[in-house]
């Protein structure tokens, strides 16, 4: 009986770059199973529908994304799936992050089609990998760490809640947009205050953004009745 080919999930919101990166897998993996989302939430579904695939590749910037808490999130949705980041952002600290935070291996968007290949194999058999100057950084401090192993404990519609905070949004506004009552959002709200352990929206918003890239990614959310 001929092996089954790995199933990958491809998520990155530029068509270009999904079509380099479909490319390059296909050249070092023939015959390769892949689908692909250009947004967190379709990451999500993807990952739903297709619950025995082998690998996620993902970058850390796209729609419903901020910092790291996509990944970590996808990490606890799917303990099974290993995720690799696919990104841009090739600074040794990003890298150290993002394993720090789940992710099985990081390659930079920079890699030639060789270093994916060596990567990806590495990767399917079971090991992480990520360049040499991923482990030349000290760890992720334990704080981060925390708050990582926190978000995890949200439900999928929490963590959208969560995020919605994070961009802004006034709970009329989220509930419209999740086609729920206003009521059912503060509830939201609430178990994820209880969750994180903190008292205000600004205060979960400001913890969720300790997992962020960069500082100006943190938008503080309107003060509500």
């Amino acid at each position: 009986m001929a092996p089954t080919m790995p199933t990958l999930l491809i998520a990155d919101d530029h068509p270009l770059f999904r079509e380099a990166l479909r490319g390059a897998v296909s050249r070092v993996i023939p015959g390769v199973q892949l689908y692909e989302a250009d947004s967190v939430e379709a990451l999500y579904q993807l990952a739903d529908q297709h619950t025995d695939a082998d690998l996620v590749l993902m970058d850390l910037n796209m729609p419903g994304a901020q910092g790291f808490n996509a990944l970590v999130h996808m990490r606890a949705l799917h303990p099974q799936l290993p995720v690799v980041v696919v990104s841009a952002r090739e600074e040794p600290t990003v890298m150290r992050r993002a394993l720090d935070h789940g992710a099985f291996g990081f390659i930079p968007k920079s890699a030639d089609s060789d270093t994916i290949g060596h990567a990806l194999g590495t990767i399917l058999d079971g090991e992480t990998w990520a360049p040499p100057e991923a482990h030349n950084v000290p760890p992720t401090g334990r704080e981060e760490r925390e708050i990582g192993q926190r978000l995890r404990e949200l439900t999928p519609q929490q963590f959208r809640v969560l995020q919605m905070l994070g961009a802004g949004r006034l709970n009329k506004q989220i509930a419209y947009d999740l086609n729920v009552s206003e009521a059912t959002i503060k509830a939201h709200v609430t178990a994820i205050l209880r969750k994180l352990g903190v008292t205000n929206r600004t205060q979960a918003v400001l913890m969720a953004g300790k997992l962020a890239i960069d500082d100006e990614q943190i938008v503080l959310p309107p003060e509500e009745e």
